[in-house]
């Protein structure tokens, strides 16, 4: 089967960062994190998922581990708000060019500040969506910054700051 790139690719392609193209099938309707991470066979630990927040008017992209939660405090810190929120499905694809599921770092419509959680520091390599659902892209975390122009925080809630 002829795999057809996406423009996360060939950005990478034309920064030569090498990366490991991995798919899965998404017919089952399984696209969260933990259910990629198995389909592709890696450590959720190192399958990033990336999440697009708000503050005002401004737009700021997170990669964490798709385990993982999202502090808002913390990411607020990271970019230099008071406060942000999680951008509403709907605004998505208009805002970055990607869906839900397929929502890839690399290539947004606009560069938005971009912070990687610090844990992808500690990884040889990360996994985050190539651009499309049922593609991922394995790459080096400092490439991956250097591309995105991200910033590595501490981004993830603490176990015991979990809802139950």
């Amino acid at each position: 089967m002829q795999i057809s790139k996406t423009n996360a690719m060939r950005i990478l392609d034309r920064h030569h960062i090498s990366y490991t193209l991995h798919t899965y099938d998404n017919k089952d309707g399984q696209i969260h994190g933990t259910a990629v991470a198995e389909k592709i066979g890696l450590n959720p630990e190192t399958v990033f998922k990336t999440l697009v927040a708000r503050s005002g008017n401004e737009l700021f992209v997170y990669v964490i581990p798709v385990a993982e939660e999202l502090d808002l405090k913390k990411a607020a810190k990271a970019a230099g708000q008071k406060k942000i929120e999680m951008l509403p499905v709907k605004e998505l694809l208009p805002s970055t060019g990607y869906v839900r599921g397929g929502c890839s770092p690399v290539g947004m419509k606009k560069n938005y500040p971009t912070f990687i959680d610090i844990s992808a520091a500690s990884q040889n390599t990360v996994a985050v969506s190539a651009g499309k659902v049922g593609m991922q892209m394995e790459v080096q975390p400092a490439e991956l910054a250097s591309c995105t122009g991200a910033v590595f925080a501490s981004l993830v809630k603490a176990p015991a700051e979990y809802e139950a």
